[in-house]
């Protein structure tokens, strides 16, 4: 069946199923800003990920160097060592530079304390220096 002409121009030119004629192309720019949005969230996620992935491998390491130096024929240079191979080894070798060992007492208990200090990472692994510090403890093992 033919239409009219004038029949055939209005369908032409009527918007199609709800459109209106002011909302044409929208479709697209909507999809810019939420995709945007939605990838600066993702990176965000992610970046946590991160600091807390440096966070608790700095704390394990610093715990394990504790344990190292706490055993009965060792010493804090070892705990130091073991500690710096493990961040050299999980992250990097830039982020084993800061890492302390020391003798305390904790309810007169004899402990060894393991300090690490490393970067706080905001972009990437680029981040705050200095900007996180984890302590390892462990308490020293006794001959006899």
């Amino acid at each position: 069946m033919r239409l009219g002409p004038s029949r055939e121009r209005m369908l032409r030119a009527s918007p199609r199923c709800g459109e209106d004629a002011g909302e044409r192309g929208s479709a697209p720019a909507e999809f810019a800003l939420v995709s945007g949005l939605l990838a600066v969230l993702t990176l965000s996620v992610l970046q946590l990920g991160l600091a807390l992935h440096v966070r608790n491998t700095a704390l394990d390491a610093a715990a394990e160097g504790a344990r190292i130096a706490a055993l009965a024929d060792t010493g804090l240079g070892e705990g130091e060592q073991r500690t710096r191979d493990l961040l050299s080894t999980a992250l990097s070798p830039g982020y084993a530079r800061q890492v302390s060992a020391a003798y305390g007492e904790v309810s007169g208990t004899r402990t060894v304390e393991v300090t690490v200090v490393v970067p706080l990472p905001v972009l990437g692994l680029v981040g705050i220096e200095r900007g996180l510090e984890v302590r390892g403890h462990a308490a020293v093992e006794s001959v006899g």
